[in-house]
């Protein structure tokens, strides 16, 4: 890490703003350069201080970057990888923090230099909110970070990453892209997923009943939709089987409660809430929850 001078970070939404102002925090040494498309957000981030300095040319935000992190939508990497595939000096780690993985692997390797090491990044941290205002310097303070690599991964690249990381305050584990993309269908996607399907399967006269457990049920509903099709596009065939998974279960509950099965819904509502009792005790376990 003491050869990190500039961190590059491209796309200044809440992500990327609270990237920028965590290493301004954590490495105050490092230069950070910010670069979004949109005037409107530069006039805002330089207002907000979220970087070194804010500029609006792609490549030369990169030119002399160290680290180069995408916070752009997932479907934008692979036209950003090739924009700034020749910019990039020799040793330089790309990374980004999309929700999925497979494809940004796929692309990094087809448009990147191989002179420069492509690493996926993952920080399980945000919020419902989206946009420059509402970045800030502690987003990930003991969130988990997700680290994807295949066999051609630079390994010197991996760990200056997770030290990266868990200097922002990150806790970091590492998976393949697969690995990875499987496991978030079923407990990132598919809950935003559900949300919008309990949100869509009532009327407005009854959403004005609701009580606090069905607005805490229903929060990342709230998220912002371009980003999360491109999510579940990006991770279809996983996002598909967890549907799949999340009905089966509608049908058990449905049939026991069409025969008035009592034994059988109380076990399956008990299993519920016996695995989430288990989860909650392993994240506060791990801090990553405070009880």
């Amino acid at each position: 890490m003491k050869d990190l001078k500039q961190t590059t970070v491209i796309g200044l939404g809440l992500l990327g703003g609270s990237i920028s102002l965590a290493v301004l925090r954590s490495f105050t040494r490092v230069k950070v350069i910010g670069y979004t498309h949109r005037p409107s957000t530069r006039t805002k981030a330089r207002g907000l201080a979220v970087a070194t300095e804010i500029v609006d040319c792609l490549k030369s935000s990169v030119s002399e970057a160290d680290l180069v992190i995408l916070a752009t939508p997932i479907v934008t990497f692979e036209k950003i990888f090739s924009e700034i595939a020749d910019a990039l000096p020799n040793g330089c780690i790309v990374t980004d923090v999309g929700s999925t993985k497979v494809l940004p692997h796929r692309w990094a390797a087809k448009k990147l230099p191989k002179s420069v090491h492509y690493v996926g990044s993952h920080p399980i941290a945000g919020s419902e909110q989206r946009g420059i205002e509402f970045a800030r310097d502690d987003l990930f303070d003991g969130a988990m970070c997700i680290l994807t690599t295949t066999k051609k991964t630079n390994r010197q690249a991996v760990q200056t990453l997770k030290k990266f990381w868990s200097k922002l305050g990150c806790s970091v584990k590492s998976m393949t892209p697969a690995e990875h993309d499987r496991i978030f269908a079923n407990v990132s996607h598919l809950p935003h997923i559900t949300a919008a399907a309990l949100i869509n399967a009532n009327n407005n006269e009854e959403l004005k009943f609701a009580g606090k457990g069905f607005i805490d049920t229903s929060r990342i509903a709230s998220g912002p939709v371009n980003i999360w099709a491109d999510v579940l596009l990006t991770n279809a065939n996983n996002t598909t089987k967890g549907i799949d998974k999340i009905i089966a279960e509608l049908v058990k509950l449905k049939k026991a409660i069409k025969k008035e099965n009592k034994r059988e819904i109380e076990k399956l509502l008990e299993k519920a809430r016996t695995k989430r009792a288990a989860l909650i005790k392993y994240k506060i376990k791990k801090k990553e929850i405070i009880s």
